[in-house]
């Protein structure tokens, strides 16, 4: 099959790859969209701490069933469906507890096996949910994206009402933003960009700018207290230590971003005593994904509309425009023709 295949940092190129088959207990998808996220550009540059070549990457997919395994008896060859890229083993302590976002021996479709970047893909037919009628396949391959920002969400036990800070305006800033709206929530969005804050303002967040006046603006929009709820997703250690300031004391704190390993991030040890804050980190997403297909296909969900298609097969000139501006598009979606 045709592939786009990440031969080595920087050196991405069409060619070809074995077809997948099912085993008993998996399906055959042929892709109809993959979205670009972050973790595929660190893959791409070659700051994924998980990266080994050549790989398929692409973990946001939507495609359609075409061969299933001889197990598979509750889904059809030609449903459409989008895929969950993240596979728990099953048994260890995280997965029995229904964490299996953190799973000892975690498998990522697209980082540690093939994932979307190609004609086809192979995934367990429990990571596969049919799409709803009416959403196309660049829409449905926000299911991914959109799910962690439910997790994030239910990280943050985020009801109506409730006032939250979201630091970080990127693609999943904007998720958080979005599924956050959805339940009732106040939102107010900081980032360093103004375009960022420009398509968070799109979304229906209040949004301010993250620089050296970013605390005082809070205090002053909560009398004071601080923000209820800090959800932070830009994967800066300044943004994240900033949190415990912005916080509210008898507040929640959300840590989505991510760090190079080995970054230490710091606080001050009595702040977490004195404001008795909760504080907690949200992994990608677990069973999320039927709440993001109902959010996508109830029209709640702005975010696609700030996605840009590409056809798959000029992913290298994609990544590579990319790499040299990532701010060229806020979200970029793979396409691939029937």
């Amino acid at each position: 099959m045709r592939a786009a295949i990440m031969q080595a940092p920087f050196d991405l190129q069409l060619g070809s790859w074995d077809t997948p088959k099912p085993e008993s207990a998996e399906a055959l998808i042929s892709v109809g969209a993959a979205g670009i996220c972050a973790g595929d550009m660190y893959f791409y540059v070659g700051k994924n701490p998980y990266s080994r070549y050549p790989m398929v990457c692409g973990h946001e997919i939507a495609g359609v069933v075409a061969e299933v395994g001889k197990d598979v008896t509750d889904l059809e060859v030609g449903t459409r469906v989008v895929v969950e890229p993240f596979i728990g083993c099953g048994g260890c302590y995280p997965c029995r507890i229904g964490k299996s976002n953190c799973c000892a021996q975690l498998q990522i479709i697209g980082v540690h096996q093939p994932g979307g970047y190609a004609e086809y893909l192979t995934a367990p037919v429990r990571n596969i949910y049919p799409i709803p009628n009416g959403l196309s396949m660049t829409v449905a391959s926000f299911a991914e994206p959109v799910a962690i920002g439910i997790q994030a969400c239910r990280r943050g036990s985020i009801s109506q009402d409730d006032f939250v800070l979201v630091l970080g305006c990127g693609p999943i800033g904007l998720a958080i933003i979005e599924v956050a709206r959805a339940r009732g929530a106040h939102v107010v969005a900081a980032d360093i960009l103004p375009s960022r804050l420009e398509i968070a303002r799109q979304v229906g967040a209040d949004t301010l700018l993250a620089d050296d006046h970013l605390m005082a603006a809070i205090q002053e929009r909560t009398n004071g207290e601080g923000a209820p709820v800090v959800i932070e997703a830009t994967g800066n250690v300044q943004a994240m230590e900033q949190t415990v300031e912005l916080v509210a004391a008898g507040g929640r704190i959300v840590i989505v971003g991510l760090v190079k390993k080995g970054l230490a991030v710091s606080f001050q040890g009595l702040d977490l005593t004195r404001k008795e804050m909760t504080l907690v980190g949200s992994r990608a997403s677990v069973n999320c994904f039927p709440e993001s297909l109902q959010l996508l296909a109830s029209g709640a969900i702005a975010y696609p509309r700030v996605a840009t298609e590409f056809t798959m097969w000029d992913a290298p000139k994609v990544f590579s425009q990319l790499a040299e501006n990532p701010a060229l598009v806020h979200k970029g979606v793979l396409v691939r023709e029937p």
